[in-house]
């Protein structure tokens, strides 16, 4: 099929952008790297009267490092984050979650806002951004807003931007020195969508046991999910396999997935019980290599 007729704008400025979507907001599309629009257009499941490419917005991408972590630019590929030097130094999870990010030439096109504005509940930066406290600029002309995770997430594909704003840049604070982190998933074949996927970070105190624990899982709900009841049941103790075993049957207790044609509700439930007892481990491991 081929899309439905739409009116094409390319801003070559952020202002520009933010004054396209002044005007057609709410008729309105945005197009980054173009992954999950254009086939949505040619399905004419998506049938914007208006498209705004960014692709021609330089002041959109970028990486920047400060001094409480990172800040990069919406339009910035993925590609460019996973190579990038300073991420790997100052956020390793960020960098090493891409390389599950589907396959290098969609990373090569594919944008950190694009990715996070669609909010597919099985993509990796969601689940990221919530274990990481990454926080959201969003623009308008009639200012910026800043929301974490859990108020920008919505819901399935559902995000806090109102028609009129723009995802410009996400902060990312760098990570501790000495914490550990670990991201895993499962899926059909490397590359697809991921049935369930989780990303870890751990931190632990002169002893040896656990003073942090962050969990976030993929492909268990409309967003990225995070078990506060796993994460308090690790504090104190040391990271075991007995100890990872308590907390992955608490993960797959805590968990209410859907059933869907890829995998059924009991089996998501079982993977992130898997997954968690492995990214802990692998997640206090990096830690007391750190310290």
């Amino acid at each position: 099929m081929k899309p439905a007729p739409f009116k094409y704008l390319a801003p070559r400025s952020r202002p520009e952008a933010l004054d396209a979507l002044r005007r057609y907001g709410p008729d309105a599309k945005v197009l980054a790297g173009g992954q999950s629009l254009v086939p949505l257009l040619a399905m004419r499941l998506a049938r914007p009267s208006v498209i705004i490419d960014l692709n021609r917005a330089p002041d959109l991408a970028f990486i920047r490092s400060t001094t409480i972590g990172l800040t990069i630019g919406a339009m910035t590929r993925q590609g460019a984050v996973e190579a990038d030097a300073v991420v790997a130094a100052r956020a390793p999870l960020l960098a090493d979650s891409l390389r599950w990010a589907g396959h290098p030439e969609i990373r090569t096109r594919g944008t950190i806002g694009g990715s996070l504005a669609h909010a597919d509940p099985s993509a990796e930066l969601p689940a990221v951004a919530a274990v990481l406290g990454a926080r959201f600029v969003l623009a308008s002309t009639r200012g910026e807003r800043l929301l974490d995770a859990a108020r920008f997430f919505l819901g399935y594909l559902s995000t806090a931007l109102q028609p009129d704003e723009l995802l410009t840049q996400v902060r990312w604070p760098a990570q501790p020195p000495d914490a550990g982190w670990a991201f895993l998933e499962v899926a059909r074949r490397h590359g697809d969508f991921a049935l369930v996927g989780v990303a870890a970070l751990v931190g632990l105190d002169g002893d040896g046991r656990c003073a942090a624990a962050r969990l976030a899982f993929t492909g268990v709900g409309s967003g990225p999910v995070r078990v506060p009841e796993a994460e308090a049941s690790m504090i104190g103790k040391r990271i075991t396999d007995a100890t990872a075993a308590e907390a992955s049957r608490i993960v797959a207790g805590a968990l209410d997935p859907d059933s869907d044609v890829h995998a059924s509700a009991s089996y998501r439930k079982h993977v992130a019980g898997v997954l968690a007892a492995r990214a802990l481990t692998q997640a206090a491991r990096r830690a007391r290599s750190a310290s």
